[in-house]
């Protein structure tokens, strides 16, 4: 084959080792110190430490803030409290902001105003709008809160609501079952 150089074939068990140190030499050494913190911080914040470690991976920061579809908290036109299990999971929050984007036909204050455990609520983008459009109004939920996008993690239910994240460039996407049935770090 061109490009070979015809020396011995070095076998899985090497191909193994080789791996094993390539990885080992690209990830950081994190201090014990530091994996206590964040062990602690992914707890304060609802989330296992796996999921919690992948996002502060993949963003370089911490999270500051979780930004909730109305889907996800259960929110419906009939009955726009959340369910207590759900508020009592947003109230143990800590030094974490906790928005929402409220669905037509569905008022962003009254929404507000019947889950304190909500900081700020705006109307949810459309089915119609743009990408621009949907980023204005995801980042405008937290802008004045002084929340970098990129440390804001979008829970909902649906793949237009998985848009939001990419489209706000957010910290990423996670199904609010995932995130409401994570207890433990």
């Amino acid at each position: 084959m061109i490009g070979h150089n015809r020396g011995p074939a070095l076998g899985r068990g090497w191909a193994e080792h080789c791996w094993r140190v390539a990885r080992r030499e690209l990830l950081p050494q994190v201090p014990l110190q530091i994996i206590r913190l964040r062990l602690k911080r992914a707890e304060e914040l609802g989330l296992n430490y796996r999921i919690y470690a992948g996002i502060r991976a993949a963003t370089g920061r911490d999270i500051v803030a979780f930004l909730f579809s109305s889907n996800a908290l259960d929110v419906l036109p009939r009955r726009i409290v959340m369910p207590d299990v759900k508020a009592a999971k947003l109230n143990r929050l800590k030094d974490c902001g906790r928005f929402a984007l409220v669905q037509p036909p569905m008022q962003a204050a009254a929404v507000l105003r019947a889950n304190p455990a909500l900081q700020r609520a705006a109307p949810a983008p459309r089915i119609d709008d743009g990408w621009s459009t949907i980023r204005e109004r995801v980042r405008g939920v937290f802008r004045e809160r002084g929340c970098p996008s990129d440390a804001v993690l979008v829970i909902g239910d649906t793949a237009l609501e998985r848009e939001w994240a990419e489209a706000g460039k957010c910290a990423g996407f996670l199904p609010s079952d995932r995130y409401f049935a994570a207890h433990r770090p």
